[in-house]
C-alpha cells in the first residue's frame, strides 16, 4: 500500500518531528510517529478531562483528529484496496469517537480510542521494523 504525504502531511510530520526531535526518511516510520503523536494527544485529553480542563481537552482532541485526518489523507484507496478502505473506516470511527469524547468528557471513550490506535501503532511499528525490498 502506498503512502503519500500532502502539504498537510508535511506540517503534521513537522509537528510530530519537533515533538520527538527525530528526522524520518522512511514513510512507514513516519506513520508510527503520527500514531505516537495522536496517542499522546489522546493521553493529554484524558488528563485534561480528569482535571476538569474542558477547553484544553477539546484542543488536544482537535490535534488528535487532525493527525487522524492526515493518516486518512495518506491512504491510497485505489492501490491499497480493502486494507486501505478498512484503515479509512477505522480512522473515521476514531475521529467520531473523539468528537463524542470532546462533547461528553467521557474518558472511557478516550481509552477506547487509545486502545484502537495503540493496536494500529504496534502493527505499523512491526511493518516499519521489517526490512524493505531493494
Amino acid at each position: 500500500m502506498g503512502i503519500r504525504l500532502s502539504a498537510g502531511g508535511a506540517s503534521a510530520y513537522q509537528s510530530v518531528a519537533a515533538w520527538t526531535s527525530v528526522a524520518v526518511d522512511d514513510p512507514r516510520r513516519l506513520v508510527v510517529m503520527l500514531y505516537d503523536g495522536a496517542l499522546e494527544r489522546v493521553r493529554q485529553a484524558r488528563g485534561c478531562s480528569e482535571h476538569g480542563k474542558a477547553a484544553e481537552r477539546s484542543a488536544a482532541i482537535g490535534r488528535a483528529i487532525a493527525i487522524l485526518d492526515e493518516l486518512r489523507g495518506s491512504l491510497d484507496l485505489e492501490k491499497g484496496g480493502p486494507l486501505a478502505a478498512n484503515l479509512d473506516d477505522l480512522y473515521s470511527y476514531a475521529s467520531r469517537r473523539l468528537l463524542a469524547a470532546s462533547a461528553s468528557g467521557d474518558v472511557r471513550i478516550l481509552d477506547e480510542v487509545a486502545a484502537l490506535l495503540g493496536e494500529l501503532r504496534e502493527a505499523w511499528a512491526a511493518i516499519a521494523a521489517a526490512p524493505t525490498a531493494p
